[in-house]
């Protein structure tokens, strides 16, 4: 190996390691905020590439079909419990307009934009309409009436939720693999090095997001809401900041983290219906190197495993994969050792 290769392989690796480090600092958010080790990550990353694609092909995405199926039950469920509580028929039907409204607006909107087929960006701008809120959605349906039970339980019910999300991907998008245009097909080089278009915009991307969700940490209501409930979720219900409302946006902002991944890595890779997993489980092992609760961790980690699977994908192709999960071990351990914790009341 020369230098020239070394280069090529590590742009590889940051580049990929700037899509991990999105996955992991949302891993590391809706942990810290609701307990929730969340698997299905990247299934959002799958639904928000194939979502572009069937957009692509001028068909309506089923996304869209389960997107109305989840706010419908969301609706119900909600209804039935605040009829059991005797709560008021008027407060009932404006609470379940209010969950249906945006899911059938956006599915209107994509059954009359998918056949005219407009410019990409647009395209994806709807993608991300119709995969964020599905975040939000799924905590109300899966998470919000068990949010006090121990990690145990939640991470179980995580991996019944990821097997539920892979199964409908291959039922809307088929077992056949798709691979979006670039946003941009501009190529540079530098010395040895050529950049595309799309990786300057994975970057770009990548840098802003991490931007904004930082001022919006520091700067906003909401934002300093969540740090306070992932500090203590108990004293920040006395402090009057609502548990339920933060799971919520803390499920929607990593829906929409997951889905811009997705559209990210869309044009560099063929995404399959079951790809998100593996593509998440790497974000999860950068969370892991954090501890699951510094951001600042998350995304050195995230470099260090686009890094390793590409060198690893370079000496040993047939391997990258365990080369990249056999490195968490090392960490756990030094973990376990350091950070002994007692056991979950």
């Amino acid at each position: 190996m020369d230098f020239t290769i070394a280069s090529i392989l590590a742009l590889d690796g940051i580049t990929n390691g700037a899509v991990y480090a999105l996955l992991a600092m949302a891993t590391v958010l809706l942990f810290a905020v609701t307990r929730v080790i969340f698997i299905p990550q990247g299934e959002f990353v799958a639904y928000g590439a194939l979502t572009l694609a069937m957009l692509q092909l001028g068909q309506t995405p089923g996304t869209v079909w389960l997107l109305l199926l989840m706010a419908a039950a969301t609706a119900l469920i909600e209804t039935a419990q605040g009829w059991r509580n005797h709560v008021g028929a008027g407060r009932l039907a404006r609470n379940a307009a209010v969950t249906l409204a945006w899911p059938v607006v956006i599915a209107v909107i994509a059954a009359w934009a998918a056949p005219r087929q407009f410019p990409l960006v647009v395209q994806a701008l709807l993608a991300l309409a119709i995969v964020t809120p599905m975040g939000g959605l799924l905590y109300r349906l899966a998470y919000e009436s068990l949010a006090d039970a121990t990690v145990l339980v939640l991470l179980i019910i995580s991996v019944g939720v990821h097997f539920a999300m892979t199964g409908l991907g291959l039922l809307f998008f088929g077992a056949e693999g798709f691979r979006n245009p670039s946003f941009w097909d501009e190529r540079f080089s530098l010395g040895a090095l050529t950049l595309s278009g799309q990786t300057l915009i994975i970057f770009m991307v990548t840098v802003a997001l991490i931007v904004m969700l930082w001022l919006f940490f520091e700067r906003t209501l909401r934002g300093k809401a969540l740090r306070a409930t992932a500090v203590n979720r108990l004293g920040a219900r006395l402090m009057g900041i609502s548990s339920t409302g933060a799971g919520r946006l803390s499920f929607t902002m990593a829906a929409f983290i997951g889905a811009l991944s997705g559209l990210l890595i869309g044009p560099t890779t063929t995404v399959f219906y079951d790809s998100g997993f593996l593509i998440g489980l790497k974000g999860f092992v950068a969370a892991v190197f954090a501890g699951l609760s510094s951001y600042p961790l998350a995304m050195v980690g995230a470099l260090g495993v686009g890094i390793l699977e590409s060198f690893g994908s370079f000496w040993a192709s047939a391997f990258k994969e365990v080369i990249v999960f056999t490195a968490i071990l090392p960490v756990l351990l030094w973990r376990s050792l350091r950070d002994p914790h007692p056991e979950e009341e």
